[in-house]
């Protein structure tokens, strides 16, 4: 199949169909409601055909009925240009959707894995050129961390704990806008740990926005953050909106439902 490029880079985005099961979803931060699977679904295949929009080559994974979670396929690996780490997820229930999803990713890299008692979650993970600055959250702990430094030693990267506090993750907290710009949410994650980056804060009234999508000079993110796409497109960002309220019921946003990387040539 051809890959779509953007430039001179191209790009592979992974997905998940939604599971008819999301709304038993684990929810750590976020009250339980009601989730239409349905329009969950829709909403996703419109998340989808933005991706490709904005030059992903979209491979999909099938729905899986008995893992609610499992369309936030960010959270069971990491992937770098080098090497993709399976995680280990720090919720039992979603540690079975990790080998489905290393099998497909076996295709473009080689893979190594976090071990117990490990745990690791993709969304914690957020790289910063060659940093790699990993939140100690409920889902991520030190073990975990200690194992990706290990892992990543030999591929010249540098692995970073960053506190977090009243988020799921670090990127529900902190995402990057280009190589030297972040957007931050600075209730949830302190702004000294990312000294060097010029930081844009969320809106006050929008505290769940920090989380958006790059691909290249483009961003993607939730329709319901007006306030702070705003203020991206008046810092001069490409901004790209997509409805996606049932997933966020699912404490899911834009980053959480891909693995955006590039591919080899």
């Amino acid at each position: 199949m051809p890959i779509i490029g953007m430039g001179n880079v191209m790009w592979i985005a992974v997905t998940r169909e939604v599971s008819p099961a999301l709304g038993d979803c684990e929810l750590s931060y976020v009250p339980r409601t009601p989730i239409d699977a349905a329009r969950a679904g829709r909403q996703h295949h419109d998340y989808q055909r933005a991706l490709e929009v904005l030059g992903c080559h979209l491979v999909t994974l099938p729905a899986e009925p008995a893992w609610p979670d499992s369309v936030f396929v960010e959270d069971v690996a990491i992937v770098l240009d080098e090497v993709a780490i399976m995680t280990q997820p720090g919720a039992l229930s979603r540690r079975a959707e990790v080998a489905s999803v290393a099998t497909l990713l076996r295709s473009y890299r080689p893979v190594l894995a976090i071990e117990t008692p490990g745990t690791l979650d993709g969304g914690d993970v957020l790289r910063l050129g060659s940093t790699l600055y990993v939140g100690q959250s409920a889902r991520s702990n030190a073990q975990g961390i200690g194992q990706l430094r290990e892992l990543l030693a030999s591929h010249g990267y540098t692995v970073h704990a960053v506190p977090t506090r009243g988020c799921l993750h670090l990127k529900s907290a902190v995402t990057q806008l280009n190589d030297d710009t972040l957007l931050l949410q600075p209730a949830w994650v302190d702004r000294e740990q990312f000294a060097g980056f010029r930081i844009i804060e969320v809106d006050p009234v929008e505290p769940h926005a920090a989380n958006v999508l790059r691909i290249g000079d483009a961003l993607l993110m939730p329709a319901s953050f007006p306030r702070t796409r705003q203020r991206l497109l008046d810092a001069g960002f490409e901004v790209t909106a997509v409805d996606v309220t049932e997933l966020q019921k699912a404490e899911g946003a834009v980053t959480c439902c891909s693995l955006v990387f590039r591919a080899k040539e």
